[in-house]
């Protein structure tokens, strides 16, 4: 029995001034990874493609592991993309052979009467074959359970990027100036001689 559940997730939120605009620290997806999920979780594969091992999901009887291959890519103006590229669902190999898992996401810097705001939204798709121990389940109770795991997967992002995103930025904008600051310093022992 097939049956998809879906979650879609909005988020908006003001970026507090840094001396270095939010665009630049965007630009960086790895950060923007790290930010989002536990780095303990998180295998970079390459430039733009990250394995996320998400946290174990309970689902009526059932424990699931979804091992999410995501690319993130930047654009100049900041924007950020997410696209799901590959999954594999452990802890039921019936489900991981009959499973597809579809997220995308965006997230955009904006200005607004001179304050900038993150604006962005996700999408999280899953279409599965529902193993036959379920078959005499209702499909609404299946598809209203699916579709509130999803959407609490999408609300854990959420929450990490409202608060993660800005303190991983401002650490960063700061790390950035110190950086700038000891390279223009002349050292001492290289000070021209009278």
């Amino acid at each position: 029995m097939i049956t998809q559940f879906f979650a879609s997730q909005s988020v908006e939120l003001a970026v507090p001034e840094q001396p270095i605009p939010i665009q630049n620290y965007m630009r960086q997806p790895q950060r923007l990874i790290q930010a989002l999920v536990d780095p303990n979780r998180t295998e970079q594969l390459s430039a733009e493609c990250f394995r996320l091992k998400m946290q174990p999901l309970s689902f009526i009887m059932l424990t699931l592991q979804p091992i999410v291959d995501m690319q993130v890519w930047a654009e100049l103006d900041g924007t950020i993309h997410l696209k799901s590229v590959g999954c594999e669902i452990r802890g039921v190999e019936y489900i991981n052979q009959r499973f597809s898992l579809n997220l995308k996401g965006r997230l955009t810097p904006q200005h607004r009467d001179g304050v900038t705001h993150l604006v962005g939204k996700a999408d999280l798709e899953v279409q599965v074959d529902i193993p036959p121990l379920f078959w005499f389940t209702p499909k609404s109770l299946l598809e209203s359970t699916g579709n509130a795991l999803l959407h609490s997967v999408l609300l854990t992002i959420r929450h990490r990027l409202m608060h993660q995103l800005l303190v991983d930025y401002r650490n960063w904008a700061i790390a950035q100036l110190d950086e700038g600051h000891n390279t223009a310093r002349v050292h001492p022992s290289f000070a021209p001689s009278p």
